[in-house]
Parts: C-alpha cells; sequence; structure tokens
C-alpha cells in the first residue's frame, strides 16, 4: 500500500511556506493550471518534465498547504485548497496568480 499524503492543518500553513512554494515560475503554473480546471493528475500539470521533477514540486506545493493530493488508482489527483488558503491568507493565491498573468514572459 502507498504511503499517505501529509497535507498541515489550516492553521499550521505559514506565509513563508506559501510564498517560497509560489517562488518558483513552475509552480505558480502548475498552481494556475490547478485553480483553472479545479484539479488534475500530476502528469497533466506539467507534462513537459522529467516525473522525478513532477513529485518534486508536487511534494513542495503540498507541504506548503498550497494543495491537496489524492490517489485515484495508480493517478494522483491535485486540487488548490483555496478555501483554506482565503481563510487563512485573503486573495493572497489569487494574487499572486493575477500578477503573474500581467508580467512579461521572458
Amino acid at each position: 500500500m502507498a504511503r499517505p499524503f501529509h497535507h498541515p492543518a489550516e492553521a499550521d500553513m505559514t506565509l513563508d511556506g506559501v510564498l517560497h512554494a509560489l517562488s518558483d515560475g513552475t509552480r505558480r503554473s502548475i498552481v494556475a493550471k490547478l485553480v483553472a480546471t479545479g484539479g488534475l493528475n500530476c502528469g497533466q500539470s506539467c507534462d513537459d518534465l522529467p516525473a522525478s521533477t513532477i513529485s518534486h514540486h508536487h511534494r513542495i506545493l503540498r507541504d506548503s498547504g498550497l494543495i491537496r493530493s489524492e490517489r485515484r488508482g495508480v493517478a494522483v489527483f491535485n486540487s488548490v485548497r483555496t478555501d483554506e488558503l482565503d481563510r487563512r491568507f485573503p486573495g493572497l493565491v489569487a494574487n499572486i496568480l493575477a500578477a503573474e498573468s500581467r508580467s512579461p514572459r521572458p
């Protein structure tokens, strides 16, 4: 049996942890895709990366409290913990994603 995922409690989410997780462009892109779709499996959220890199990014997002992961057969479905994040840090994630969408791409 696979190990269960660790998801921090809402009270344990920290601003530093969330900002660290969102400081990486790949992770911001993953979160934006998850918000836009309501959730995706790992491969769908960033299919152009090696599996180990995808797992690494999702672990950082999960450990910060940004996403919830659940096993569905052999796939792992991920979704943003929007309600909990908005209670803990009102508007933070939405504002970061909005700023990202207005930023010019290199």
